[in-house]
């Protein structure tokens, strides 16, 4: 897959709500401009002449494959923005391609139509009073979203939309989800409310925490809430095993090499999909050093979260390298903390595994570390 097709599928596994193809390659170009939106599950192209505008309806699959033949053949820039980020794209006249995601800013960004304003369709909806939601205090037992708790209910929906964009994908009627260090477990309660209630998948989830007393006040829910096939267990994640397949692994801030470890078990178990927010980067952190680069290891808050992005940059390459396509996405944590990368892997087999390791042990020479999933994938010879 070449790198123009590798971002154009990156963009489009979020839901894209507008378009812009612009910058024709030469004067022969009937159209010096296509804007595309998405409206009513249906995306609407408006395609500009000098004088004149005409439209045209396309599917997802056939706009994705439109902007695919289009796009640096006809067209040298592209511009596309979902709720989240704005994705932009410039193709020079010597082909070199510059990629640019930043978050969208409501003073810059196209207005959304109406009918796809997430405002009103959001995939929890307030008026099912859904139980956790209703005991973590965010709606009320009427089913009103509490006032003071309407940027979390959005937070909670962003996170189910970030599962739903893979999860409606795939054709399974069943799952098995592991939910590493799930502490108090909201999202994992209403994850499985999401599967079995929203999606009418049948699932198998284990939530697993380091804390007993956190586990049986989980389970104590778990059981007043009906949810039978959710269940909770002491553990480590580095230690822990599973018999069995392995569909989708969770971990949301393990601290430091606790990610690696999950990682590394979700690989080892051959998931399907990870979703993981890594929190506390300490080991790199503590390692880090570099005479070429002296400058980003100088001061101590560039160093912190210069080894934070290094940690979590070789992460993704080295799932990459097992057989993932894997993104980093801008995911604004429930508690407004700076920890605010989630690394979504999804197993995809086309992957350049050699270029990826490449980087990893490149980056790692320079700046002198050693890196913990690098280490567990080496020493069971995944990589």
């Amino acid at each position: 897959m070449s790198d123009l097709l590798r971002i154009i599928d990156m963009v489009f596994t979020e839901e894209v709500y507008k378009c812009v193809l612009s910058k024709p390659s030469n004067k022969d170009i009937e159209y010096r401009k296509i804007n595309i939106d998405y409206i009513d599950g249906v995306y609407h192209l408006a395609k500009y002449t000098d004088t004149q505008v005409f439209h045209e309806n396309l599917s997802f699959k056939a706009t994705k494959e439109f902007i695919e033949t289009v796009l640096g053949q006809e067209y040298k820039n592209f511009n596309s923005w979902t709720d989240e980020v704005e994705n932009s794209v410039q193709i020079s006249k010597k082909g070199k391609i510059l990629h640019k995601t930043k978050s969208v800013l409501s003073k810059t960004a196209p207005k959304i139509k109406d009918s796809h304003n997430r405002e009103k369709n959001y995939i929890l909806k307030s008026e099912d009073k859904i139980a956790p939601l209703v005991d973590m205090g965010v709606i009320t037992k009427d089913g009103k979203i509490v006032n003071s708790m309407y940027d979390k209910y959005k937070q909670i929906n962003r996170f189910i939309e970030i599962i739903d964009d893979e999860v409606k994908k795939i054709d399974k009627d069943e799952l098995t989800i592991l939910d590493f260090g799930c502490g108090k477990s909201y999202l994992t309660f209403i994850l499985y409310y999401y599967f079995t209630e929203i999606r009418n998948v049948k699932v198998k989830m284990i939530g697993l925490d380091l804390k007993s007393d956190v586990i049986e006040k989980c389970s104590i829910a778990a059981e007043k809430y009906g949810y039978d096939n959710l269940k909770f267990k002491v553990g480590d994640i580095s230690n822990y095993e599973f018999n069995g397949k392995v569909d989708m692994v969770i971990t949301l801030h393990a601290c430091d090499t606790a990610t690696d470890y999950a990682l590394f078990n979700a690989i080892s178990w051959d998931a399907d999909m990870i979703f993981s927010v890594p929190c506390c980067q300490h080991e790199v952190n503590e390692q880090i050093k570099s005479d070429n680069f002296a400058i980003l290891t100088r001061y101590g808050i560039v160093k912190e979260r210069f080894s934070a992005l290094v940690t979590d940059s070789i992460r993704a390459n080295l799932l990459e390298a097992c057989g993932y396509r894997t993104q980093m996405i801008e995911f604004i944590d429930f508690d407004h903390t700076p920890k605010n990368i989630m690394i979504r892997a999804i197993k995809k087999s086309n992957i350049d595994k050699a270029d990826r390791l490449r980087e990893v042990e490149s980056i790692m020479g320079e700046f002198n570390i050693s890196q913990t999933l690098y280490s567990l994938l080496k020493e069971a010879k995944y990589i």
